[in-house]
């Protein structure tokens, strides 16, 4: 299965990173999971808040009040900040490398050549298993990269073999 077909073409927040003889291979945002938490700590904020408001509104603390909701308000805008970085990241493999693109403000684009990479794993935790994501680690002969982690990404079993396919392609040479 392929993961980006030859029509695809990645975002231009993408596509300013790929050399002209480069073709990409393979595409994918990180795994919506990765917004859990905030979705958490907003709903949970607003449980919180809610239940402040009945407090504070029957014991006449308006404005306790006021900065109970301005409190939930940050944390409803951080939420909004992570789903907006969350739509421009981006995992790439391409026929000579892999990209990780994040950052909504502050661009940071970590790569790995391919062929640098010596060991891959992906590892998925009991709630990766469940909805359907995992993460990769990386490694290279004896080096630190800026590519060593990549969390959150969907599909990991179907991109893993993908990749283990470029990493190692097959030698077929006839004999049988």
């Amino acid at each position: 299965m392929r993961l980006v077909t030859h029509g695809d073409s990645a975002p231009s927040s993408v596509n300013r990173y790929l050399l002209p003889d480069e073709q990409q291979v393979i595409m994918v945002r990180r795994h919506p999971a990765v917004l859990l938490r905030p979705v958490a700590e907003v709903f949970g904020g607003l449980i919180l808040a809610g239940l402040l408001s009945k407090f504070l509104g029957d014991n006449g603390g308006g404005t306790a009040l006021v900065v109970v909701w301005w409190l939930w308000l940050v944390l409803l805008i951080r939420f909004v900040w992570k789903v907006a970085e969350w739509s421009v990241d981006y995992f790439v493999v391409t026929s000579k490398r892999m990209l990780l693109t994040t950052g909504l403000i502050t661009r940071k684009v970590a790569m790995m050549p391919l062929a640098k990479v010596t060991d891959m794993s992906f590892k998925r935790s009991l709630l990766g298993r469940m909805l359907g994501y995992g993460e990769f680690i990386l490694e290279s002969a004896g080096q630190d990269q800026a590519l060593s982690n990549v969390d959150y990404i969907p599909y990991p079993e179907t991109l893993y073999l993908e990749v283990c396919q470029m990493l190692f392609p097959s030698q077929d040479s006839g004999d049988d």
